[in-house]
């Protein structure tokens, strides 16, 4: 007969382990059935000397196992203590291959064909042993591992590691942490934020990144694999970097196939959705729970109060309130009703569409990072041009959206539901309307942590953000009284696509109908004049392009590509054309749209047979702006060096304006032609320096600038991150004495940036040693007549220009021909 116990755990890593020891604390019968010869496979195949921490760190732990933070050697030996002290029965080497039967009646079967009967399941299998394995050519080559037991073993490699999680940063730390073995780490990330990791970790990184120990290489992911190479699609483009082994750490998914077996059905049908529970881990087949990592909570300390709570609910105290409840009470106690904890989170989970599909878990890990509020009917959340970084979501009531800055009556509803304010979490722009309550309305606040973690993390998530901002994207470009019926066709049909650097969307003369609109990133329009490519123009996010095609069925009339990696939205031609059928006033405002590109063609056609050298350099000159900045810019710093002098006056008044240090460097830079586009902040769409910076200091102001505020603690990860070089970390000077000090008694240095050595025997005789920050240019935001680099200019060579403005064919071309 087969062995029979009141529960079976299946599997022992931390959850299942609290689990086992609590059955047996509290002298429930009980196995523990591990598939390896060895406890806690999760933490055992951490690498050796991994440093394990324990948070949440204000979140109590319920377990009759120790846990706190300590090594990965450490933290084995005391469970392995712990499990025979506490009489745990445990079975090794077994792996479960069936689970058959009813609640009060399981029957588990193991692969060496003994049976194991039990009246409740409780599944901690975790997730670790179905890792996403890389979709790149050359996947298969032997140098590519998804373990890393011990990074004490590579020597004198080049070794990549792909992964932005906690695994990944954790691998790289540990191969890079002793100089002697002479390893060249990278790291890629494929987004511009770690999102996924803790911070602590991310810390950890930027301070390997900063002693030169590691390479950190953002939005960049792996191309191709080759033999002691690996070539890398980054955000300019593919590069080719050595690498003799890659550690791959890119997540894991549930072994979705053997859980449905057991009768247990996921939130969705996403390959990294987790299994439905009730709040007391019970799954959707009666008798069966779920806990740890596979129900999508993989913190220790988590796992481990998850352990003990079920074991508690198996035995009937079903008033138990998970570890964390006082937290949340203390957080929803301002909130109206006088709801308990469990209410407040259904609500908030059952009426926001982002977060239905999320487990009870998943919401009580997002709540301990979120905010919420309550606001009465007219109170205001938050007001246009203040700065934000956060994202809100309506789980009560609504919100009126003020579009007119001159009529506050001039509102747009936002309904329950919904979100708002996601602008900001990317391009960091501030708020860009009032928002008040239209009713009594409550909302979350997410971080801007916790909302790119949330859409990294959670698909379903991501897919309601995606949709959300890709209808009021179309809303706003056409505009005309436009509903979100009237487009719900267009967004059914969305197609969201990240195209690499240089690649086309539309090529001239294709006969495809598709229309498109640039999300991230920008695109340039090329024509083929006497087999060579023109430069037209520039697109930003925001533009769409496609339409003519659509509109009167012609070919293509140019090719359109990515001037750096990019994101678009591609919508079928056919649901855009009934679009333009239903709504006439859209089809006249788009066919307004086209009369200027037809107009670049038409010009094109006229003088292409004088064309020559002044338009292929006009395209080279163009193409070499893209390259050096303009493909992300929303305003750049040009010098004509027909123009220039070289009096250096530009770097004079832009040290005057900004306490004494120079935001831009005249000589440093490229040039073509006699286009130079100096040492200056471009200001770009989505600004690369405002990835991880601990204190968010790092806004968007009213006008568009990216500026530093006060609260820099001078880390260093703006300067690292900004690809252009325009950040420097310097230390406010003393002040100088005044022009007419200097000009009448010669005091001090003049005009412009002081020296070096002046400003530190100033320092010096003050006594004081100011901290490095981070300075940049700031557009002069706050002073009278615009920046300071172009009013100094004597001869009108530096110039500041929005891109989509400059890069214009006909503009620049008839200047050419004049």
């Amino acid at each position: 007969m087969p062995d029979r116990y009141r529960v079976a755990v299946v599997g022992s890593g931390p959850a299942g382990l609290s689990a086992a020891a609590h059955a047996a604390s509290l002298g429930m019968s009980h196995v523990l059935i591990e598939k390896t010869d060895h406890l806690s496979d999760t933490i055992f195949k951490y690498q050796k000397g991994k440093h394990v921490m324990a948070t949440p760190n204000n979140l109590v732990l319920r377990s009759d196992l120790d846990f706190e933070a300590g090594s990965r050697e450490t933290i084995l030996g005391i469970w392995d203590r712990q499990i025979e002290e506490n009489k745990v029965n445990t079975i090794l080497n077994a792996e479960v291959v069936e689970i058959t039967g009813e609640s009060g009646n399981f029957t588990i079967k193991l692969k060496s064909g003994q049976e194991i009967e039990a009246e409740a399941v409780v599944m901690a299998i975790g997730t670790q042993g179905n890792p996403n394995r890389l979709r790149v050519s050359g996947a298969d080559l032997p140098h590519i591992q998804y373990q890393l037991d011990d990074p004490t073993e590579y020597v004198d490699e080049h070794i990549t590691v792909v992964g932005s999680g906690d695994a990944g940063i954790e691998n790289a730390l540990g191969l890079a942490a002793d100089p002697a073995q002479r390893n060249v780490v990278t790291i890629l990330n494929r987004s511009a934020e770690f999102a996924r990791a803790k911070g602590a970790n991310v810390k950890l990184l930027e301070e390997a990144e900063q002693d030169g120990r590691i390479s950190v290489r953002r939005e960049t992911s792996p191309a191709e694999v080759r033999e002691s190479e690996l070539v890398l699609e980054t955000r300019d483009g593919q590069e080719t970097i050595p690498c003799d082994r890659i550690i791959a750490r890119t997540g894991s998914q549930p072994p979705r196939g053997f859980v449905e077996s057991c009768g247990i059905a996921f939130t969705s049908e996403d390959r990294a959705a987790f299994p439905q529970l009730s709040p007391s881990f019970e799954t959707t087949k009666s008798g069966i729970h779920v806990i740890g990592a596979l129900a999508g909570y993989p913190l220790i300390k988590h796992c481990m109060n998850q352990g003990y709570d079920v074991i508690e609910f198996l035995n009937g105290n079903t008033e138990l309130k998970p570890a964390d409840e006082p937290i949340l009470a203390e957080k929803f106690a301002a909130l109206p009703g006088n709801r308990s904890v469990e209410e407040w989170l259904e609500t908030f989970r059952n009426n926001i569409v982002i977060l239905q599909e999320l487990s009870p878990l998943q919401m009580r890990e997002l709540m301990l990072d979120s905010s919420v509020g309550h606001y009465d009917r007219g109170e205001v959340i938050f007001v246009r041009n203040d700065p934000g970084s956060s994202m809100f979501a309506i789980a009560e009531g609504s919100v009126a959206v003020e579009v007119n800055p001159n009529d506050p009556s001039v509102t747009v509803p936002i309904e329950q539901g919904t979100i708002f304010g996601e602008v900001g979490l990317i391009s960091g722009r501030p708020r860009g309307a009032t928002i008040r309550a239209a009713e009594a309305t409550t909302v979350m606040e997410l971080s801007r942590g916790a909302a790119l973690k949330l859409i990294a993390t959670v698909p379903s998530a991501a897919r309601a953000v995606n949709r959300i901002t890709i209808e009021r994207q179309l809303l706003q470009m056409f505009g005309s009284g436009l509903t979100r019926e009237d487009v719900a066709e267009l967004v059914d049909a969305a197609e969201i696509q990240e195209i690499r650097a240089g690649q086309a969307v539309i090529e001239e003369g294709a006969e495809d109908k598709d229309i498109f609109v640039i999300q991230r990133g920008s695109m340039i329009v090329e024509k083929d004049i006497g087999g060579h490519p023109v430069f037209l123009s520039y697109l930003p996010a925001g533009s769409y392009f496609g339409e003519m095609a659509v509109i009167d069925g012609s070919k293509r009339t140019a090719t359109v590509k990515a001037a750096i990696k990019s994101e678009v939205v591609r919508f079928p031609g056919e649901a855009f054309t009934r679009l333009l059928e239903r709504k006439p006033e859209i089809r006249q405002r788009t066919l307004k749209d086209m009369a200027a590109r037809r107009e670049v063609n038409a010009f094109i056609e006229e003088q292409k047979h004088s064309f020559g050298g002044a338009v292929d350099m006009y395209s080279q000159t163009a193409q070499f702006l893209v390259d050096n900045g303009l493909g992300e810019a929303t305003d750049v710093l040009l010098i004509d060096e027909k123009l220039c002098v070289g009096c250096d006056n530009c770097e004079k008044a832009c040290a005057d304006s900004h306490e004494g240090l120079s935001r831009l460097d005249r000589e440093a830079g490229r040039t073509y032609a006699h286009l130079h586009v100096p040492t200056s902040c471009r200001h770009c769409e989505h600004p690369h320096c405002m990835a991880d910076c601990p204190p968010n200091a790092i806004k968007r102001g009213v006008d568009g600038e990216v500026f530093i505020d006060e609260t820099c603690i001078g880390c260093g990860n703006c300067q690292r991150n900004c690809p252009y070089g325009v950040i420097r970390m310097d230390a406010k000077p003393p002040q100088k004495p005044s022009l007419i000090q200097w000009l009448l008694f010669g005091k001090g240095p003049g005009p412009g940036e002081a020296p070096y050595a002046w400003r530190k025997k100033e320092a010096e005789k003050e006594g004081t040693q100011a901290a490095k920050l981070a300075i940049k240019c700031d557009m002069c935001s706050g002073i009278e007549g615009g920046p300071a680099c172009v009013r100094a200019c004597p001869t009108g060579a530096a110039i500041r220009v929005a891109p989509e403005k400059f890069l214009t064919f006909t503009k620049l071309v008839q200047e050419e021909m004049v």
